[in-house]
This record gives structure tokens, C-alpha cells and sequence, in this order.
């Protein structure tokens, strides 16, 4: 079992917006005013192409599937919600929490990754829970531990516990949940995405353990950490709004460790942060502003990683 993976799925946006449907719980987004939808669009896509660039010279292998303008999908620039992708060769299909998120879900994804040389065995969809309306986000609402077996998860509108459970069990992981909060308007509210706060890389993890108000559930969330002997590199509530916890570890060429991230997280790390995580890993970022602005999500969510074994 591997930590991370050399190979990610990407979806080049079309008609990038705010989605107004998803504005309800993730206090990430923002509305850009007076900048007309082209633009947004324009400004994303110039974001979008830049970043493969980026993560390519490294000796990433890049998918890319181009998105559809039918039906309408503003944020299917972040696939990681609805699919993950599983050493076993099983794969994942996730309920999501907004109505026009359910349109990014398409066949023709998995037929590309199939063409690519890849090997699908199975597929578990979660989505028709969507009918009870219970959610769990993919990989936005569960950070894995792939050699630990351990699936932690905030607990949300969008990350329900009984489907965290079903999938621990389908796929042979330990569920390690707990609340995560964020400080909007003087009110604590609960963090949308377990991978906004938190990300796992082969030998640390950056946390902001400051989002566990729970003492217990901090215990707990430390205890399991060190257990698997990952250096716990903490990060600030502040440094979570400039999207310094939604980081993504992964190979580049020579299997060089990578760990990937935004301008804006990288701009938002203090000196001692930087060094901490270059022990292990050398660090890649791009500027990705308006997706961040608009999406609420940052390059985290805009890879999902493929772990499918090759045919």
C-alpha cells in the first residue's frame, strides 16, 4: 500500500461559477463582484491549465477529462467529492450534497481512465442515499490513511456517519471522526470538508487541531496520528482560510514526494511550517485565486488521486 500516488484525475471546467447551491455551508466562497461569468470562467481555466502545467514538469501523469457544458456542473473542477480510485481496483461514487453536483458524476470518466491503461474491477456507488439525503463527499469529506487503514473524517451536513461506516466496512478502513469547527461571524460552525482542515502525507500531516474544540476527539485525532508515527506540522484557523490544510502528497518523477498546494496556503506558512514539511517533501504551488474564490476549494480538491492497478 502506498501513501501517495504518482497519477490524478482532473477535470478542465467549461462554465466555472460561484455555486449558489453549494454557498450554503462552505464559507470559503466568495462572490467576485462585478466580474462577468466569462471571465470568472476565463480566469480559472488560465488557473486550471496552468497547474497541470506545473504538476506535469514534476513528472506527474496528469488525466484530464474536459468537461460538458450540458448539463450545467460549476464545480466539476473538483472530482475528488464524487470519485476515488483504490489500489484494489475498486472505485467509489459518492451522494452529494447539492442537486447540481449529482450532474458531475459521468460514465464517460471512467471509460477514460479504462482507455488509459487501467484497471476497474469494481464499482460501489453510495449515491442513492441521496434519496435519504445523506452525504459523504469522497475524499473531501474522508482523508485516508492508505497504509494505516484509517479514514478520518469531520463529521457534516455533507459527511454523514453511518455511510463514513459503510464505507470503512466495503473498503477495509478504521473510521476515525470527529466534529471540526470554524469561527464565521463570532458563531462556530461546522468545517463543510474534513480536507479543508487536515491532509496525510506518508510521514506528517497537516493539521489545525484548533478546529477540534472537543477535547477528547483532539485526544483521540493526536493519539491515532502519532500511533502511525506521522509528525503532526499544526497549522492556524487563519492559515485554514487561506487554504493551507487542503494539501495533497503525491510522486513525481523518480518518486520523488511532492506535497502540493496554493499560492495563497503556500504565501500563508510561516518560516518553521515551510522547513517542517520540506524535511520530508519538496513543495509545488500555483496560483489558483478565482477557483479558490469562487469554488471554495483549493488544488486539493481539484485532484482526485488514482491508485487503480494498471491492466
Amino acid at each position: 500500500m502506498a501513501q501517495a500516488t504518482n497519477t490524478i484525475l482532473m477535470i478542465r471546467p467549461v462554465a466555472f461559477r460561484m455555486n449558489e447551491q453549494t454557498a450554503v455551508n462552505n464559507y470559503y466562497q466568495k462572490v467576485l463582484d462585478n466580474v462577468l461569468p466569462s471571465t470568472v470562467q476565463a480566469k480559472a481555466l488560465a488557473e486550471f491549465d496552468l497547474f497541470v502545467t506545473k504538476l506535469k514538469q514534476i513528472g506527474i501523469t496528469v488525466i484530464v477529462v474536459e468537461d460538458t457544458l450540458n448539463p450545467s456542473t460549476p464545480d466539476s473542477i473538483f472530482p475528488n467529492n464524487w470519485i476515488s480510485f483504490h489500489q484494489s481496483g475498486h472505485v467509489g461514487i459518492y451522494p452529494m450534497f447539492a442537486e447540481n453536483r449529482r450532474l458531475e458524476r459521468r460514465d464517460e470518466v471512467l471509460d477514460t481512465l479504462e482507455q488509459n491503461g487501467l484497471l476497474i474491477k469494481n464499482v460501489i456507488d453510495y449515491s442513492s442515499a441521496e434519496s435519504e439525503n445523506l452525504f459523504l463527499e469522497g475524499t473531501g469529506s474522508l482523508v485516508l490513511d492508505r497504509v494505516n487503514r484509517k479514514a478520518y473524517c469531520a463529521l457534516s451536513p455533507r459527511a454523514n456517519e453511518e455511510l463514513l461506516d459503510e464505507f470503512c466496512e466495503d473498503f477495509e478502513y478504521t473510521p476515525i471522526s470527529f466534529k471540526a469547527y470554524q469561527t464565521v461571524n463570532n458563531q462556530r460552525e461546522v468545517i463543510y470538508h474534513t480536507n479543508v482542515m487536515m491532509c496525510i502525507a506518508p510521514k506528517f500531516a497537516v493539521v489545525c487541531l484548533d478546529c477540534i474544540d472537543d477535547k477528547k476527539e483532539r485526544k483521540n485525532f493526536i493519539n491515532h496520528l502519532k500511533q502511525d508515527g506521522k509528525e503532526i506540522i499544526a497549522i492556524s484557523e487563519t492559515q485554514v482560510n487561506n487554504f493551507a490544510g487542503n494539501m495533497l502528497s503525491l510522486y513525481g518523477a523518480n518518486q520523488k514526494e511532492y506535497i502540493i498546494m496554493s499560492e495563497s496556503a503556500f504565501k500563508c506558512l510561516n518560516a518553521q511550517q515551510k522547513i517542517n514539511i520540506e524535511k520530508y517533501a519538496a513543495i509545488l504551488y500555483s496560483n489558483v485565486d478565482t477557483i479558490e474564490a469562487c469554488g471554495g476549494g483549493s488544488v486539493r480538491c481539484m485532484m482526485a488521486e488514482v491508485f487503480l492497478p494498471k491492466v
